[in-house]
């Protein structure tokens, strides 16, 4: 134990053994229904033959990210194929634009490499400055309603369909499933979820999971598993990169979503975590950021190899900090667990309804909505092009569209308000970026 004392620096932080243990499998509580819900999602897009290889290659990925955070940053953060990204491969990329999933993953390899080159380059700090505030809480708050939607759509509540273009056509409620037994479930289990949280009560998500899911065996709303371990077997999704078929002028557009979000959604989930740790100087800057980012960067890439979407760094690690966590060997205790515990269970996974995991789904877009209240509302300029990124990624089904939406507004905005001063010039660029982006998706050339 004194090689993992004096590496990670015990003493120096204030921690011992026990309480990093502690955390580490605090974070893992919290983060496990990734498990369950990630293949879900994905399994949605690369079909259900899927589903068992990317329950191991979540957990590989996840595993294998969240300990080189601790071995290589030495910090508690942990890190999984990201929410909101996952959706937009999904939901956006594969079943809306058309792409193969091959070819999405090909984008999520690009989107990584490009990640690890900025991490270790001052471009990067070029782009973090150059785009406003309000257009990263903006996008974080549109992916939380994106995900709400797709949980109620999952579970058959809403009536909605997405059509031959891509764009989503949203049609009521469906009154008619209110009555069924799922329904219900799901609202047991959003209810259980909410008040479990609202207790501060840790692992929530995964809790609420695992107990409708019993429930809806039990009452035979669900077929019970038939197995709950299996031997890992990643060979459907492993080194499956489509990257010749990104030589088109429309998958610069889903590269750059894939980038963007990930990029910022890394930094402010790195800035809050490290503020609750107590790591950040006296300037608001994180120590070893550098690190941080690039083992963000690095997961991401491998990742895509194994075959899942963006991996990033989780909030939930926040309650791993909350039990005392604030070296590196918090991140190794979690990211252990990924891999002894997620890779073997796919049978168990396949077996979770639709109506347990998607109140995850709902909670988690509250979390990520709850971005929007950092908008200056009393600034229209900065309010308006904000609204207008919430409103589009839901109803566009596509995370680029509404960034894009937002970055063209907020120009025009700003321009036209007389304050070009505010302006970074490289918004420029990218609104111009995606006047030719929209102009290719409508057909312009």
């Amino acid at each position: 134990m004194g090689w993992f004392e004096n590496y990670f620096e015990f003493e120096g932080h204030g921690t011992d053994m026990k309480t990093e243990i502690l955390a580490g499998v605090t974070t893992f509580m919290t983060m496990a229904y990734i498990l369950f819900v990630n293949p879900s999602i994905l399994s949605d897009a690369m079909g259900k033959e899927a589903f068992n290889s990317l329950v191991a290659v979540t957990a590989l990925a996840a595993g294998f990210a969240t300990i080189l955070m601790g071995l290589y940053a030495k910090k508690p953060f942990a890190l999984a194929p990201g929410m909101g990204l996952n959706a937009y491969f999904a939901y956006s990329v594969v079943l809306g634009m058309g792409y193969d999933w091959r070819v999405a993953l090909a984008a999520v390899f690009v989107e990584g490499l490009i990640f690890i080159v900025l991490s270790v380059t001052k471009v990067r700090s070029a782009i973090i400055h150059a785009i406003p505030l309000s257009q990263k809480y903006a996008v974080g708050a549109g992916i939380g309603l994106f995900l709400t939607f797709i949980g109620l759509n999952d579970v058959g509540l809403l009536t909605a369909v997405v059509n031959d273009a891509g764009v989503l056509q949203f049609t009521g409620l469906n009154a008619s499933a209110l009555t069924r037994g799922d329904i219900l479930l799901f609202f047991f289990g959003l209810f259980l979820t909410m008040v479990l949280i609202a207790l501060r009560v840790k692992g929530s998500l995964l809790i609420s999971i695992i107990t409708t899911s019993i429930i809806g065996w039990v009452t035979g709303v669900a077929p019970w598993p038939e197995h709950l371990f299996s031997t890992p077997d990643i060979s459907y999704t492993f080194m499956q990169m489509d990257l010749q078929g990104l030589l088109n002028v429309g998958a610069i557009g889903v590269v750059f979503a894939f980038f963007m979000v990930d990029f910022f959604d890394t930094l402010g989930t790195v800035t809050g975590l490290s503020a609750k740790a107590g790591f950040l100087t006296r300037d608001g800057k994180v120590p070893d950021a550098e690190k941080v980012l690039l083992t963000d960067a690095i997961g991401t890439t491998v990742g895509a190899v194994l075959g899942t979407s963006t991996v990033t760094t989780y909030i939930e690690s926040a309650a791993g900090i909350e039990e005392g966590g604030r070296t590196g060997m918090t991140a190794l205790v979690t990211g252990l667990l990924f891999l002894g515990i997620g890779l073997f269970i796919a049978p168990l996974a396949g077996a979770i309804p639709a109506f347990a995991t998607a109140p995850a789904l709902v909670i988690v877009g509250y979390y990520m909505l709850s971005a929007i209240k950092e908008v200056n509302f009393a600034d229209h300029t900065e309010a308006i092009p904000a609204f207008l990124v919430l409103i589009t990624i839901p109803y566009t089904y596509s995370i680029a569209d509404g960034i894009g939406i937002g970055f063209i507004s907020y120009t025009i905005l700003k321009l036209f308000s007389g304050r070009r001063d505010e302006i970074h010039p490289l918004m420029y660029t990218l609104s111009i970026i995606f006047l030719a982006y929209f102009a290719y998706l409508g057909g312009a050339f």
